[in-house]
């Protein structure tokens, strides 16, 4: 089985928006919401064209990442980071490894574009195979309660969150 990864286009939306539906269906911790948050996104000032990817097997769009500009407020500087929202993957092909794939190519286009760090919302024996660590390591919070075990970094850049304790800042689109 041969998986493409490449940058989303515009007339894959329509087949992205059904495959996040059908992923997030059955997913017990959503809001059945994320497709719809994926539709504002790429309209936000935090959309990275580039960190939008679908995977393709024999040109059937089967999984699909976004990652989204964020920042980071500390005390004495605002950090530009990333947000992981959503990685999805049609049922019928999810624990193939797609998901993994297109994560670890997403890493690679936003360190390659000069990003340091991503912070998500997750699974938490999902992400830490990747290098996620727990947010609170970092001294770093959301701006809303979540379990403390589902929020993750990962430094793309060694050390890019050392001594950066503060706040994310989502794009307004996150909350709407």
């Amino acid at each position: 089985m041969k998986i493409n990864i490449r940058q989303e286009t515009s007339a894959d939306y329509p087949i992205v928006f059904d495959l996040i539906e059908q992923a997030f269906r059955d997913e017990i911790l959503s809001d059945k919401k994320e497709q719809f948050l994926v539709e504002r996104l790429r309209k936000s000032d935090g959309f990275v064209p580039e960190l939008s990817l679908v995977a393709d097997i024999n040109l059937q769009i089967v999984g699909y990442i976004l990652l989204t500009k964020i920042s980071i407020e500390t005390k004495t500087e605002s950090i530009t980071s990333l947000a992981l929202a959503p990685v999805a993957v049609l049922p019928e092909f999810q624990k193939q490894g797609i998901g993994s794939k297109l994560i670890v190519e997403a890493h690679h286009i936003a360190k390659d574009l000069g990003y340091e760090s991503v912070v998500l919302l997750g699974h938490e024996n999902y992400y830490p195979k990747f290098g996620y660590q727990l947010l609170h390591h970092f001294n770093i919070s959301l701006p809303f309660e979540a379990p403390k075990e589902n929020c993750m970094a990962i430094e793309l850049v060694p050390d890019a969150l050392k001594n950066k304790a503060g706040k994310v800042i989502y794009p307004k689109e996150f909350f709407e």
